[in-house]
């Protein structure tokens, strides 16, 4: 019997107690309590302080093609194998990039941009340069700016890899989520395993800084062994980082979800070994547990950063970049800025409709009020850190003038000390430490802090486990 390091411990009973649906926090307040009943002045007021203070930027760009769906996601993406769409997309996506670029100062600098989707590498070369091109002619990059891509392994090439790491992108991901052939094919993603082995070898020759993989538990047809085999694979394909995934099947929400046999999911006591198996091969193979469903090697800038309390969060996960404001662009993308976060159209027509009559893409949107900023500071802290310094935060807010952490947050006390009892949190007068068996729960203890979970529908989230 394998020994767990003493980061992690795994505790089926309270994992059973606590699995119940709840956000991921990779935002406070999360996406849902968007509106649109949102003010576009407090966009540009937002933009504004951010320029007044030289805050770092951070980009995303959204590609949401795919030539074939995916039964297991939950992203926003467009399936269609007319690669004819793209070129108008783009042209679009410049026109929100140049409308947006008009109101940021160009002296503050990216210190990290991403590609998501959909599938990026849905694009050819030359629009992958010339989106590129548009970035680069109106946003000033930092030299050590993190830029990262998500591919889709089974569209890519040697030469399109080289290309991607000639044109400045330094990090890399794809999706593995599982190696089982009975498995690909229950969830329409067949992925030859000598497929994905040639593939990173090819990611490794062109020297990329970082190689990320994603695996997802809960799939039609896996166990505990036949998940076994597919950890054991991914170890031996050295990945910098892994994400594993716990799968949320809400076929109510997205219908694609409909196409995967149902009676094969594995039960949720399955789905528990195979989470602690998982947890137990990677700890004991050299990866370190980031939080989450993250992994990353001890020497990787995510397991630096945490182990110097550095460590970040935001709508794209961890990150290792300092407190930046994020901006989205394309269809359906999320921008967090200080005090405002905000999403762009979900859907194609209403994106172009809005950029045509020379208005921003916003769908919805919330302003963060104070006690909102507390808040998530509180959450991100203990998701990112395992840990709070109640002292800190009552300094940092000012909370000591009327009361101290403790009063602030009289109600939310309760609930900590019934987490206590279960072992997931030790308090003390100045701190809430995560033990290692709360550390699987982290969404629970976020949730605490989470004013608008009373009033928040719950079916639309993962389960924590």
């Amino acid at each position: 019997m394998k020994v767990l390091p003493q980061t992690v411990k795994f505790d089926a009973d309270l994992l059973r107690k606590y699995d119940q649906p709840l956000p991921r926090y990779t935002s406070y307040p999360p996406a849902t309590e968007l509106t649109k009943d949102f003010a576009e002045v407090d966009f540009l007021a937002a933009i504004a302080i951010g320029n007044y203070k030289k805050t770092p930027l951070s980009l995303y760009c959204h590609i949401p093609f795919c030539e074939s769906a995916c039964y297991f996601c939950g992203c926003n993406t467009v399936i269609t194998q007319q690669k004819a769409v793209a070129e108008r997309y783009l042209d679009y996506l410049t026109r929100n990039i140049r409308q947006v670029a008009a109101f940021i100062d160009s002296d503050r600098t990216v210190g990290q941009l991403h590609w998501g989707g959909g599938t990026p590498n849905y694009l050819s070369l030359s629009q992958v340069e010339t989106l590129w091109n548009t970035l680069s002619d109106h946003f000033k990059f930092d030299d050590q700016a993190e830029i990262s891509i998500e591919v889709n392994p089974r569209s890519l090439d040697r030469d399109y890899l080289f290309f991607l790491k000639d044109l400045g992108f330094n990090r890399i991901s794809f999706g593995i989520q599982d190696f089982n052939p009975q498995v690909q094919e229950a969830v329409n993603r067949i992925q030859p395993e000598a497929m994905l082995f040639q593939v990173m070898d090819w990611m490794r020759d062109a020297g990329f800084t970082s190689i990320n993989v994603d695996l997802i538990y809960g799939l039609p047809y896996q166990n505990l062994e036949t998940f076994r085999n597919t950890v054991h694979k991914t170890i031996q394909l050295h990945p910098d980082r892994i994400a594993v995934f716990n799968f949320a099947y809400v076929p109510w929400l997205k219908p694609v979800q409909r196409r995967i046999p149902q009676e094969a999911l594995p039960p949720a006591s399955e789905k528990l070994n195979i989470l602690q198996m998982t947890i137990e091969e990677l700890s004991t193979n050299g990866y370190v547990f980031i939080g989450m469903d993250h992994f990353a090697k001890p020497n990787d800038e995510l397991a630096i950063a945490q182990q110097n309390g550095q460590l970040h969060r935001n709508f794209q996960g961890y990150t290792t970049k300092p407190e930046s404001d994020l901006f989205g662009f394309g269809m359906t993308s999320i921008t967090m800025l200080h005090d405002v976060y905000l999403q762009n159209h979900k859907h194609l027509k209403s994106y172009y409709r809005a950029i045509d009559t020379d208005k921003l893409p916003i769908e919805k949107g919330v302003k963060l009020d104070r006690d909102d900023i507390i808040r998530r500071t509180v959450i991100m802290e203990l998701m990112c850190q395992f840990r709070l310094s109640l002292n800190e935060i009552a300094e940092k807010y000012h909370l000591n003038f009327d009361y101290d952490f403790v009063e602030y947050f009289a109600n939310e006390h309760l609930q900590l000390r019934l987490l206590e009892a279960d072992g997931l949190i030790r308090l003390s007068p100045n701190q809430i430490e995560v033990t290692p068996t709360g550390r699987l729960l982290i969404r629970n203890l976020a949730a605490v802090f989470d004013r608008y979970l009373r009033d928040r529908a719950m079916s639309g989230f993962s389960k924590a486990i």
